[in-house]
């Protein structure tokens, strides 16, 4: 998990070090196994756009998945249910 860019066929998540809800959604992804990618936006600030472009929010962690759908601060609940959701597809 690297500060590069977003790849089409994995998870991208855009997020810092120093959210909280950044580091829940990173672990929970890293429990689960999903093949995934770092963005930090801290580090960019063409990552900070590109993760309010897809999200239309200022806040993170943005989850970006391959079928071009979102999540904003999701639950724990809610990214695993749609990595479930994208799995069974």
């Amino acid at each position: 998990m690297s500060n590069t860019v977003e790849t089409p066929d994995r998870v991208t998540m855009y997020g810092a070090d120093w959210c909280r809800d950044c580091r829940r959604s990173e672990a929970l992804l890293n429990e689960l196994g999903v093949d995934w990618v770092k963005v930090d936006v801290e580090q960019s600030a063409d990552a900070a756009q590109t993760a309010q472009a897809i999200s239309g929010r200022m806040n993170i962690p943005v989850v970006h998945f391959p079928d071009g759908s979102h999540l904003v601060e999701p639950s724990d609940a809610d990214l695993k249910a749609k990595l479930e959701a994208l799995s069974a597809s």
